[in-house]
């Protein structure tokens, strides 16, 4: 028999079940862009950035400073055999006009060639806060 202090235990253990413990702890995943995903009236926000403009826009419309707004619109900038959408963070309805609006902590490629084909194809203009 032999005698085995706790950390030699210890170490004999993690080692031999080493594959099957990393299976069940998991590491928290780091956002690319360092943005914390965060929930706001059980709606799911990419970034607090986000999720704080959305709160911004409650008390602005519970104010009457907009007529209101709208979460992430899907539209449709290519059709066909390739279907490019865009989606925007929000559209605003202020009393005299309509913005459309993105929440940006980092412009990626991908979004700033989606960005030029909706103005180009809606003749409106992205807001980027």
């Amino acid at each position: 028999m032999m005698n085995y202090s706790l950390s030699d235990f210890s170490k004999e253990f993690l080692e031999r079940n080493e594959k099957h413990l990393k299976g069940l702890l998991k590491e928290e995943t780091k956002s690319k862009y360092h943005n914390k995903k965060t929930v706001v009236d059980g709606i799911s926000f990419d970034s607090q950035k986000e999720s704080m403009f959305y709160s911004e826009l409650k008390i602005r419309l519970q104010a009457k400073d907009i007529k209101g707004f709208c979460r992430q619109p899907e539209f449709i900038l290519i059709d066909g055999d390739a279907v490019m959408k865009f989606k925007p963070d929000f559209i605003v309805w202020e009393k005299d006009r309509t913005k459309i609006i993105d929440v940006k902590g980092m412009r990626t490629q991908v979004y700033i060639n989606k960005k030029k084909v909706f103005e180009d194809k809606f003749d409106l203009k992205i807001e980027e806060v």
